[in-house]
């Protein structure tokens, strides 16, 4: 069903439009005040009180108001009803487009269609004749291509990992990705102009390149938290029951300290971390658990013991941040450069503590 686009939605938009841009002059504002974000977001999902997923779409009580509030909406979910697509944030969204500051004239590349709706944003205010949007979904570009013509916008749209970028159609003077990274993808920066841009999310944050030659480019983060669902790879599920059977080691390092100040950080020099928490019956925290890709896993509890096993000791990495950061750091302190055979991270400046990123985006 195509919902409609009346009064209600426009006063909704222009209601978003203007709670984010605050007062303060923005050349993203006319575009979230005019796309109707609603038409990319027919149906999201809220958990309930027992955590199951519940789809809410047009004449649902609540549904235009959350849709036109901000806030993440989860759009899609897998066969194990794990979100595995959503709408951006978007505050977070327009950080990163005044970040990305194109102009019209620009060839700009987008990783990550998703619904359509950033795609959308870009169209509005830079024409949609050198805007090209790529996700590995081919049901999602198809229903974003379809909701792109309906809100009169035509960019092209494709299938595409977006790892391996898009030649076709560079190069770019700008880059955004909507889809959580763990490096920045090679290809990219070989498909710009000298002096591109390139805003991507790494970790909980967002970072912001300038691109200073072919293979090299060099920036700070944002100092905007954000989290976005990372790319679509395999990787080893956790250890937990192999990790409970290794010997216990002391740490001084509280386990609420990965869930606090060392969040971000720890999202950098342990990329494509994930963690999940235990509780005790009296709804206290009882124990963190932490895992890479590679199946390296560490439970850590709050009574000072971790057990851990994998390639990673990984909460020897949480420890040695723990001695870096006695509070926790600002994300524009993060520095990152980029050349054709190394990613390297550093705190403050290259002669600060560092943390190389893997080959694998």
């Amino acid at each position: 069903m195509t919902q409609p686009d009346n009064g209600a939605c426009a006063a909704a938009r222009q209601r978003m439009a203007g709670d984010l841009v605050a007062g303060r002059p923005s050349e993203w504002a006319d575009a979230f005040a005019s796309v109707p974000r609603h038409l990319f977001v027919p149906r999201f999902y809220q958990q309930d009180t027992t955590g199951a997923w519940q789809p809410l779409s047009w004449g649902t009580p609540g549904y235009l108001e959350t849709v036109y509030s901000d806030a993440a909406l989860t759009t899609q979910l897998n066969e194990h009803c794990v979100p595995n697509s959503s709408s951006s944030q978007p505050s977070i969204m327009l950080a990163m487009l005044e970040a990305l500051d194109a102009a019209e004239g620009h060839h700009v590349l987008e990783l990550g269609t998703g619904t359509g709706y950033n795609a959308a944003l870009l169209c509005h205010r830079l024409g949609d004749a050198n805007m090209t949007s790529i996700d590995i979904d081919p049901g999602l570009v198809d229903a974003a291509t379809g909701r792109l013509l309906l809100a009169g916008a035509n960019p092209t749209v494709a299938v595409r990992d977006g790892a391996e970028g898009y030649p076709d159609r560079g190069p770019y003077d700008r880059i955004v990705s909507t889809v959580g990274l763990h490096a920045i993808p090679k290809p990219l920066l070989q498909q710009t102009t000298p002096g591109a841009v390139i805003v991507a999310p790494l970790g909980y944050g967002v970072v912001r390149l300038t691109v200073t030659g072919p293979g090299h480019a060099t920036g700070r983060f944002l100092a905007t938290p954000a989290h976005f669902m990372t790319r679509r790879t395999d990787g080893r599920a956790p250890q937990f029951d192999a990790a409970l059977e290794q010997n216990p080691t002391d740490s001084s390092v509280p386990p609420t300290d990965l869930l606090g100040r060392l969040k971000f950080p720890a999202s950098l020099a342990l990329p494509g971390y994930t963690s999940c928490t235990w509780r005790k019956e009296d709804g206290d925290l009882d124990a963190v658990g932490l895992w890479t890709p590679d199946g390296s896993t560490a439970i850590a509890h709050t009574s000072g013991t971790v057990r851990q096993i994998g390639p990673q000791r990984l909460w020897d990495t949480i420890e040695n941040l723990a001695r870096i950061f006695g509070d926790e750091p600002e994300r524009d302190a993060f520095l990152l450069t980029a050349t054709p055979d190394r990613q390297t991270l550093f705190y403050g400046d290259t002669d600060g503590p560092s943390w190389d990123l893997p080959a694998t985006p």
